[in-house]
This record gives structure tokens, sequence and C-alpha cells, in this order.
């Protein structure tokens, strides 16, 4: 059962006008578009508005993945979201999928999903979502949707350059260059968690070894501070809890490595640290800043903000609709 929170418009950021227009988004009117984000556990959609440049939510909702099912009956039901999404709008034109993983974004199909079960391999998840709502479906990597939603309404509006990090079950990011989001190769450029960072580190989901997602996880994070969960280790750590505290600042030096790196190549303006991890918030994000300051020289790091991400559990859907919508390209 979806649920929603109705067709009461939601403002997005503090002045998402001054950002769009920035991007030559400035329509005479209003335009709707869907925005839909694959999610293990959970399918999360949005209906978003853009009127004059600024953009704001008309409705959004979840309903369950149910992985088990298998791939088919999971993108059955990421069309049953966009259909949900649809029905808050009046006349929407674009709807954009966000997904855990790899696609052939001409095809509109799925090549791998790594934290889904079943072979993910070709299924045509654009084209059943096209399908049933009768409109044109792009997709998108989750972690680049965050991304070109922080950059655009979020944490990284007004930044030309910027990475986005989300620290969750996996570790993913993107990367904004110019006002653009950077795909690279097939949509891959910006997978911040599989930096190598420790040569003889512990094997990686990957099946590399000393990725950083492999030292900086949830469940990383739970390991090292005894908890069950990474969020029990924040609330550990938020009472001073000193193992986890010291869990806390294990994984911000690690995160500090990759996060340097980046620095380094992209001299950005800003780092966006968003997904379960980052809710620890200035308890990883201090540290986080001291140590990436003490490992870059070459660029004035002390310009370069490290922010956490400010739209929470709906920004991979939000940069879903938007890059459906055309923003970002």
């Amino acid at each position: 059962m979806a649920s929603s929170s109705g067709a009461r418009r939601e403002p997005l950021g503090d002045d998402p006008t001054a950002c769009l227009a920035k991007r030559g988004v400035v329509t005479t009117g209003s335009t709707h578009h869907i925005g839909v984000d694959l999610g293990g556990t959970n399918i999360k959609w949005v209906a978003l508005s853009l009127i004059g440049g600024e953009a704001s939510i008309l409705g959004r909702g979840e309903l369950p993945t149910d992985s088990a099912t298998g791939p088919s009956s999971v993108a059955r039901r990421v069309a049953d979201a966009a259909v949900a999404a649809a029905a808050l709008t009046t006349d929407p034109t674009t709807v954009g999928v966000g997904l855990p993983g790899r696609y052939d974004g001409e095809r509109g199909t799925t090549t791998f999903l790594p934290n889904l079960p079943g072979d993910w391999t070709g299924v045509p998840i654009g084209g059943i979502v096209s399908d049933r709502v009768g409109l044109p479906c792009r997709l998108l990597n989750d972690a680049r949707a965050f991304t070109l939603a922080e950059h655009t309404v979020g944490a990284g509006r007004g930044c030309q350059t910027m990475v986005g990090i989300t620290l969750g079950t996996g570790i993913g990011g993107g990367v904004i260059v110019n006002n653009r989001l950077h795909l690279g190769l097939d949509g891959t450029a910006g997978e911040f968690g599989h930096q190598t960072i420790l040569l003889d580190g512990p094997e990686c989901g990957c099946g590399k070894r000393g990725c950083v997602e492999a030292v900086t996880s949830a469940s990383a994070l739970a390991h090292l501070g005894g908890k069950p969960t990474a969020r029990a280790v924040a609330e550990a750590a938020q009472s001073g809890d000193p193992t986890a505290l010291a869990a806390i600042e294990t994984v911000a030096g690690y995160l500090a490595v990759a996060v340097a790196n980046s620095i380094v190549l992209l001299s950005p303006d800003r780092i966006i640290v968003g997904g379960g991890v980052a809710q620890a918030g200035e308890l990883l994000l201090d540290p986080l800043r001291q140590a990436v300051r003490e490992r870059v020289s070459v660029v004035p790091v002390e310009r370069v903000e490290i922010l956490q991400a400010k739209l929470g559990p709906i920004a991979g859907a939000i940069g879903a609709a938007l890059w459906g919508a055309g923003i970002g390209r």
C-alpha cells in the first residue's frame, strides 16, 4: 500500500528558483515530472512541479520493494510507483528512475544491481515504466540522482563543482562539473566507494580489496562500534560512548583519504555527505574535515566546504525527477 503526503506543494530549498535559473531551466508555466527511486527495502516516489524555475513537491510516497519476488515483479512495482505519482499531477511530461547499480541508458535496461536478488541483466525497466505511464523514462544511478538533487535544490545549490557522497549499506557518489552531472563511461563516474585506499584491505562487495566501501559502510561502522547498526553507534556516540566515538573517528579517517583524493582531482566547491551513516552529523563531519585538511596541500582546501546533505531519504527520487526533466545534462 503506497503512502502519500497528498497534493500540497512542498517547496524545495531556500531559493531553488535562483539555482534552477542558473541552469537555464526557466519555464513560463507549470510542468510536472515524476521521480522514482528503487531501493533494496522501499521504492520511493515524488511528483515534482517546476514553475518559472521554482521546484516544489506535489506529492510523495513509498511502497515496499519486495525484492525476493524477482526482477520482473520489482520492475512492475517501480511502474506502480510511477503511476501513483502521476495520479497527483496534472499532465506530467517526464519520468526518471533512480537505480542502485548500472544500467544501459539508451536501451532503458538494467545491467547490474548488486544489492537486489536475481538476474537483473537486460531487464527493460525503462520500457515497463514508460508503457505504464505513457511518458518518456530516463534512468540514472541512485547516488548520481542524490548528487543532482542536492546540487539543484539541496546543500550544494549555488556551487559549480561538487562531489556527492552517500554513506549507507553501500557507499555511492556523484560528480557535478560546471553545473552538469558528469556521467563518464556508461554513467559510472562518481563511484566514490570503490576507490582503493588499503592495498591489502578487506574484500569489498565489488570483488576487489581495500575499497572505501569495505571499511566505511554501515556494517563496517556497526562492527567497529560493537553495535547491531550504524544508527545505534551514532546514538551511543552522542551519549559519549568511547568505543562508538572511536569507531566514527576511524571511519572518518578512512573517508578522509578518499575525500582528499577527490579534492585534489576535482578542486570542488563543496563535498556533500548524505545517507544513513551521515546521520551522525558533526560527530562524523568534524573529524572528517580535520583529517582532510591534514591530507591536502596543493588545493586551497580551506575553501572547500564539507556539508551534510539536506534533502533526506527522498533525494534520490527528487534527483530522478530532475534528470527526467532534463536538468543537469
